[in-house]
């Protein structure tokens, strides 16, 4: 019989008291484990290298070292670890920061239950998650290039098949999709990914998302 794999969960918070209700909340669901909780970015750093969790759930602001440069340094790990950013403000700055810094998914810590829990789902599946106001002014702030200035593009740095590929990854589809979609490997798919990154400069599928819409490289219908 097959059984569904436990997300492993690791959660950092500088809030005892909010440390202990995700950890209840968490403890409450079969399909993922609490392996261990950090109270500063620098503990969740080594935690991370350490214990090798699924998901990481990270505070933003916390002392000794933020949560978006713990985000940075879990991401170049290079792990299969993925990050949620969890805060209390509905911030642009902190949400462009986070996403920008790596992060798979942000949402507010008075989320739902439901909400925290299929946000870990998804980003555990290969996709993005935001929670409905950090969405809105994730693509608006996109929209509007509000902290980063749009570049010039080479447009020949991309190959044809490479844009193609660039374009359904924006559209949060899977390596093992996209080789259908285009008659591609999987192996395949994950070697032009890779070398989407590597030109990008960026971490993500969502660092994808943003180097796209910046630079006309996909559009929002």
């Amino acid at each position: 019989m097959n059984t569904m794999p436990t997300i492993k969960i690791l959660i950092a918070d500088d809030h005892d008291l909010f440390r202990d209700g995700l950890k209840t909340l968490i403890k409450d669901e079969s399909s993922v484990q609490f392996i261990g909780e950090a109270c500063n970015g620098k503990q969740l750093i080594g935690l991370t290298r350490m214990l090798k969790p699924d998901i990481v759930i990270t505070d933003l602001i916390m002392p000794e070292t933020d949560g978006v440069q713990a985000i940075r340094e879990i991401v170049d790990m290079n792990l299969d670890t993925k990050c949620i950013a969890l805060s209390n403000f509905d911030s642009d700055a902190l949400i462009m920061e986070a996403l920008e810094g790596g992060a798979s998914g942000y949402i507010l810590k008075n989320s739902q239950r439901g909400e925290i829990l299929d946000a870990i789902q998804k980003v555990y599946d290969g996709q993005n998650y935001f929670c409905k106001t950090t969405s809105a002014k994730f693509f608006r702030n996109i929209a509007k290039s509000k902290y980063t200035k749009k570049v010039k593009v080479n447009y020949d740095l991309f190959s044809e098949r490479e844009k193609e590929i660039i374009k359904l990854i924006c559209m949060e589809k899977t390596s093992d999709e996209i080789s259908k979609i285009l008659f591609m490997s999987s192996r395949t798919v994950e070697g032009c990914r890779a070398r989407i990154l590597k030109k990008m400069n960026v971490k993500s599928s969502l660092g994808v998302l943003i180097y796209a819409l910046k630079n006309g490289l996909f559009s929002i219908e």
